[in-house]
């Protein structure tokens, strides 16, 4: 069956695959494309619309990305957003400049008013909160268009010419602190480009499967399994697609919370998958000693990774594959085209230059956190496994600011579990999305017996989220708290304070490090 398609032109920005998310979210299939994609292969995969991400060049400068002008004459519908809307001015007879001062640069949460004549906005509410991040903004807009939006800094934040079906917004309708952001882009899908509404995640994984047996044919295949969801549906979906032919290994190097290790064999262990723990602590704290930098510790765990289940590979005889749980966060934050690097992950921008298999699998690459638990569930996935908290493949290492030793992983072990057990008790799971200890490379003094320490500060961290791209942090309540920083400071060695983190993603990211 075909589907109707959305295609997302990308031009460098962090959203981006949140964009095609948001479309897949409201029932329409879209593949993300470069901008560089010559015209007539965009006409060959016959959207029904396209849509221009953000990105972080300015659309005025020399070497900025641009299209084929060939495409305004096309007469598909498009959207521009931030830097698509600027590219969409620009290229149209408008004018974008750099903003000056204050005015028309806007950041984060902003107050906007909508004109709801225009379809993107029909039947919403004439004012909300919109996320902003754009330092130029459309001094002129092209012949033909309107003014659908602006803010008290902004006047020009939304532009239509609904004749051609061309819309362009300055702030980012796809995160979830734009109000009706979704409902914006679904008027775009639904009332412009007239979508039917025709893809599910039930395709997706019939598609996927297909896909995989075709890939792998005969082939053994090696999966990277941490007891992660991503991990886990990455498993679900390999076993479905090739049951025998993989083997999973879970390789605990470690970096584990309390009593995960085993609690990772006993679930998969009852799997009818092949099932390999490889026992390798002394290996990384080894590699890891004396290492502080975050970067380098990713990349080394990456290394290892490789190395270890190559090892493993070895002793189950001749593999082709390897498969990992990445997703596609995990992509963006390590740099994708020309979008820039906030963190390598191990699983991506830390691996090695060589691998000793015929092909890295990762069959989540293109979804999110939430999509993958989607897919878990069409997949027969129970619910435990499925609502997992999440966890960083290079574990707790990023989550031990600064040199990595036995002694402060034990710290620290006890002090998140600490914080993850009242957090149980108080029945508080559903309202938070990921929350952890950290322990910092800060030593304060305190007063315990009457008398002074000069201990380690431990930071505790929950965020709400649905995609992992931005994040707010959680209003845990206050007694909550305090029972936990009473319980870690008595029972955890070698701690004497407890710090909050309040902020939100961005301007930081979810973990520390």
């Amino acid at each position: 069956m075909a589907h109707q398609k959305v295609l997302v032109l990308d031009f460098g920005g962090q959203y981006n695959q949140l964009i095609a998310r948001r479309v897949r979210e409201c029932g329409v299939y879209c593949e993300v494309k470069p901008y560089t994609t010559p015209l007539d292969n965009l006409k060959a995969m016959d959207p029904i619309g396209i849509i221009f991400t953000g990105g972080p060049n300015s659309v005025y400068a020399p070497n900025s990305p641009r299209v084929d002008l060939a495409i305004f004459d096309w007469g598909v519908p498009i959207l521009g957003i931030c830097y698509g809307c600027q590219l969409l001015a620009h290229s149209l007879g408008g004018k974008v400049t750099a903003a000056q001062g204050d005015s028309a640069r806007e950041y984060g949460k902003t107050e906007t008013f909508y004109d709801t004549s225009c379809k993107l906005f029909q039947n919403l509410p004439v004012e909300g909160v919109s996320w902003m991040s754009h330092g130029d903004y459309m001094e002129k807009v092209p012949e033909g268009f309107s003014l659908v939006a602006h803010s008290k800094a902004c006047p020009n934040v939304a532009i239509c010419d609904e004749k051609r079906g061309f819309y362009g917004v300055q702030f980012h309708p796809e995160v979830n602190h734009t109000e009706n952001g979704t409902e914006m882009i679904r008027s775009f899908l639904y009332k412009v480009c007239k979508a039917k509404g025709d893809w599910t995640m039930e395709d997706y994984k019939e598609s996927a499967i297909r896909l995989l047996r075709e890939k792998v044919g005969s082939g053994r295949v090696l999966l990277a399994l941490s007891g992660g969801v991503d991990s886990s549906v990455a498993a679900a979906l390999m076993a479905e697609a090739v049951g025998n032919q993989l083997t999973c290994v879970f390789v605990d190097h470690g970096l584990m919370r309390l009593h995960e290790g085993d609690e990772v064999e006993e679930a998969f262990g009852k799997w009818k998958v092949n099932f390999v723990r490889a026992n390798a602590e002394e290996l990384f704290l080894s590699k890891l000693a004396g290492i502080t930098e975050p970067e380098q510790k990713r990349k080394i765990i990456g290394e290892e990774f490789i190395r270890v289940f190559e090892a493993e590979a070895k002793k189950i005889g001749r593999v082709d594959y390897l498969v990992q749980g990445t997703i596609y966060p995990d992509v963006i934050e390590s740099g994708t085209g020309d979008a820039a690097v906030i963190k390598s992950h191990h699983n991506v921008g830390g691996l090695p230059a060589h691998v000793d298999f015929r092909e890295i699998i990762e069959p989540l690459r293109l979804l999110f956190k939430d999509e993958v638990r989607q897919l878990g569930r069409e997949l027969g996935l129970p619910e435990y496994l499925v609502r997992r908290q999440p966890f960083p493949g290079p574990g707790l290492a990023i989550r031990v600011i600064g040199e990595i030793t036995r002694e402060k992983l034990d710290i620290l072990r006890l002090a998140d579990f600490i914080f993850r057990d009242e957090i149980a008790k108080a029945h508080l799971e559903d309202s938070m999305d990921q929350y952890f200890a950290v322990l910092t490379n800060l030593r304060s003094v305190g007063v315990m017996g009457d008398g002074r320490t000069y201990e380690y500060a431990i930071a505790l961290r929950s965020v709400t989220t649905s995609d992992f791209m931005t994040a707010d942090w959680t209003r845990i309540p206050y007694d909550v708290l305090d029972r936990v920083s009473v319980r870690i400071v008595n029972e955890a060695p070698h701690i004497n304070r407890v710090l909050y983190d309040i902020t939100s993603k961005p301007p930081a990211t979810v973990e520390f490090e």
